[in-house]
């Protein structure tokens, strides 16, 4: 694998790595010095990288494992789900207050759910991944992926509904 094809099918997908990043390891600084240790152990494999079948998965299930590696040797007691909550700020959300209620509705719902749910959730909807990075990511079928997100999105929207219906 050439320069071009490096940048153009393994570092294209930084942007998209980063929002995981942040979330697993729960700090912006940390995140992006993981994403380029990512880059540069992914470029010295680069050779090995042209032949695999599945690049998107692999770059994402090394960025995972990385994050995982490091989280071992520090055990940090940030919460990911804040770290990704944060990204969100919505501009027609009038009251600084009304975001906050549902952020901390977001957090509780989230933290009720089982533990793949959730996690498939903030994968695809806060992350951004596509099913078939989120099922190799997990070791799942896509169709498993599917069902659990399926089941997810309409916990959240059962219980938000309930939190904030005042009728």
């Amino acid at each position: 694998m050439n320069t071009n094809e490096f940048e153009h099918k393994v570092v294209s997908l930084s942007p998209r790595l980063y929002p995981m990043v942040v979330r697993l390891l729960g700090n912006h600084d940390q995140a992006k010095d993981a994403v380029q240790d990512v880059m540069l152990k992914l470029w010295n494999k680069r050779k090995q990288l042209s032949n695999h079948p599945n690049i998107n998965g692999f770059v994402f299930l090394t960025a995972k494992n990385y994050c995982l590696d490091l989280l071992k040797k520090s055990r940090p007691s940030v919460s990911s789900i804040d770290s990704s909550l944060s990204f969100f700020t919505d501009s027609s959300v009038q009251q600084p207050m009304e975001y906050e209620e549902l952020k901390t509705a977001i957090r509780s719902i989230l933290k009720s759910l089982p533990a793949q749910q959730a996690e498939v959730l903030v994968m695809r909807d806060l992350d951004g991944l596509e099913f078939n990075e989120i099922a190799e990511l997990m070791n799942l079928k896509v169709e498993h992926v599917r069902v659990l997100l399926s089941r997810a999105r309409r916990q959240v929207a059962k219980q938000l509904q309930t939190t904030f219906s005042y009728g």
